[in-house]
């Protein structure tokens, strides 16, 4: 898996790619996470419209990074999923506890409105 990470107008940004199997980057985001909401950012959108396939630690990794983030005060939104990978979010019932997004724009919009 491959990520990209930023921080614009106080929202953490990330891009995944490929397989998000966490034991893999799973802690490489979590420090993302930590160093983010040590400088006071509270809200991240996800763009996972890449990810292949998620496999258990992966959900895991995306269960502590809501929990983290939701800890604090913030929220975390999903942005376009792929079928495959909405399907299995459907199944976990993990869309009870996401928000999910279609757009990053939606997404921003979602998590302003959540603060």
């Amino acid at each position: 898996m491959e990520y990209k990470s930023e921080i614009n107008n106080g929202i953490l940004f990330f891009t995944l790619s490929g397989d998000l199997i966490g034991e893999v980057k799973g802690p490489e985001l979590l420090e993302k996470v930590n160093d983010a909401i040590n400088k006071g950012v509270v809200l991240s959108a996800i763009d996972i419209s890449d990810v292949r396939y998620i496999n258990s630690s992966g959900i895991g990794v995306l269960i502590t990074m809501l929990t983290k983030f939701r800890n604090q005060g913030g929220e975390v939104c999903i942005v376009n999923p792929s079928e495959h990978v909405k399907k299995l979010l459907i199944i976990t019932k993990l869309t009870a506890i996401f928000n999910i997004a279609d757009t990053v724009g939606e997404a921003v919009d979602k998590l302003k409105s959540a603060k």
